[in-house]
């Protein structure tokens, strides 16, 4: 049976252990999930601040080698904190240690704690969007010239719903997209992206458009998410990484 959608899981690296991530990566990849990500940020998101928590692309590398059949990713690399030519390597890298799992997620950073701490500047939103739309194609370049070339296809995925940059982004240089709802809003976004296919001249069919979300109650709505565009559902875990309504989530797709 063909599924309706693809379905994701997103292992949020806060409050755990390596040994805790590592099995439910594992665990994921053999319950048939399609595509398995984790988060690009230097401290925890919620809860307790200073809980343990770990970097993002090292345990990609450790997600590629760990698991054999779903797509693996960063939901979303944050653009400053990498010059763009070395970020393309290190996605080429991972994609070669996954047999050609890797897909690019990227976007324009938001969490000024990790700015702060790490040295970054955090600078103004739009100062980010610029960045990005400048280090898009130089990633693209690069991963041209790298030797050897990725494995894979390693689409690129920009996260986001700014309508007036970050949307144009997608339209220009993108093979997915993520973002988040609830569904009207998420139709709405869509609906953005498709208008900016048309002005820069692309196929808005090419462009396979991601949701993401943490709460279960949202596995209420996915017919609503799917008659909003949505074609790949990626459900947030924290530890313990239980994954019954990822299960449940599959078993939807599945019809």
């Amino acid at each position: 049976m063909t599924a309706r959608f693809k379905v994701g899981v997103q292992l949020h690296p806060q409050n755990c252990t390596m040994a805790e991530l590592r099995e439910a990566w594992k665990a994921a990849d053999q319950l048939g999930v399609d595509s398995i990500w984790t988060w690009d940020h230097f401290f925890p998101l919620y809860g307790d601040p200073d809980a343990a928590h770990f970097e993002g692309y090292t345990l990609l590398a450790a997600m590629a080698a760990d698991t054999a059949n779903a797509q693996i990713g960063m939901l979303v690399t944050c653009n400053s904190y990498r010059n763009p030519e070395l970020l393309a390597d290190m996605a080429r890298t991972v994609d070669h240690i996954s047999g050609g799992r890797h897909i690019l997620g990227i976007g324009s950073g938001w969490f000024e704690r990790d700015y702060v701490e790490y040295g970054y500047e955090f600078g103004t939103a739009p100062g980010r969007l610029r960045a990005l739309g400048e280090a898009l194609p130089r990633i693209k370049a690069r991963l041209a010239k790298l030797n050897p070339p990725p494995v894979g296809r390693l689409p690129i995925m920009i996260g986001g719903g700014g309508e007036q940059v970050t949307l144009r982004l997608v339209a220009e240089f993108a093979d997915m997209h993520n973002t988040f709802g609830p569904p009207e809003t998420y139709a709405h976004k869509n609906q953005v992206i498709d208008q900016w296919c048309a002005k820069v001249g692309r196929d808005p069919g090419e462009i396979e458009r991601t949701v993401a979300f943490n709460s279960p109650k949202e596995l209420d709505r996915v017919e609503e998410y799917l008659e909003a565009g949505a074609q790949h559902l990626i459900l947030g875990r924290g530890a313990p990484f239980e994954l019954d309504d990822v299960s449940r989530l599959l078993e939807l797709a599945r019809g």
